[in-house]
């Protein structure tokens, strides 16, 4: 099946194509992603389930961001990576055994600790990375969210050459991050 084919059919709601593709083709990516982000096993279904929704909220809003530029895998896994680290505490189901007392607004500071302890896990990896342009281009283009029209001018290059530049950027980190968390095999 094409990347178009796949986004399509997803798009139209297509049972196998959704089937094929989040829990068959996609389960090893999303599987090693969950591991990376979760702290604990996390039940497969239920999240990749939540990541669906998210898919094709509005109108599948989303799949239709898909530019082509890469393959649908390693789109897949950057917007996977970013929801589950954006909803992983809300994700997990929590075994707490904390009075009901506890301030409403406390989980503001729980987040804000979480997003500060991610950003410094990021830039700790981003820091073992031996290729500082490409420790550059994640920090821009993942972490600070710059155009990627703007960075690519910024460095001198297309905005073709560019997404090539990332795609390796991004292979180059997650083996880092692998390796850091003992995820190696």
């Amino acid at each position: 099946m094409t990347d178009q084919e796949i986004i399509q059919g997803l798009i139209d709601r297509d049972n196998r194509v959704t089937e094929q593709f989040l829990y068959v083709k996609c389960r090893p990516l999303l599987t090693a992603i969950m591991r990376l982000v979760f702290n604990r096993p996390i039940e497969y279904n239920e999240i990749v389930s939540e990541l669906y929704d998210y898919l094709m909220a509005d109108d599948g809003a989303k799949l239709k961001q898909f530019e082509y530029r890469s393959s649908i895998y390693q789109w897949i896994k950057v917007v996977a990576t970013r929801f589950f680290i954006r909803h992983r505490n809300s994700m997990i189901e929590t075994t707490s055994k904390e009075p009901s007392s506890v301030r409403e607004d406390s989980g503001e500071i729980v987040d804000t600790v979480s997003m500060l302890s991610d950003r410094i896990d990021v830039a700790n990896l981003l820091q073992l990375m031996d290729n500082r342009r490409y420790a550059d281009m994640i920090r821009n283009l993942v972490l600070n969210d710059m155009e990627p029209e703007q960075y690519a001018m910024q460095i001198g290059v297309t905005v073709d050459n560019l997404y090539n530049i990332k795609k390796r950027a991004m292979t180059a980190f997650t083996r880092i991050a692998i390796k850091y968390y003992g995820y190696e095999r």
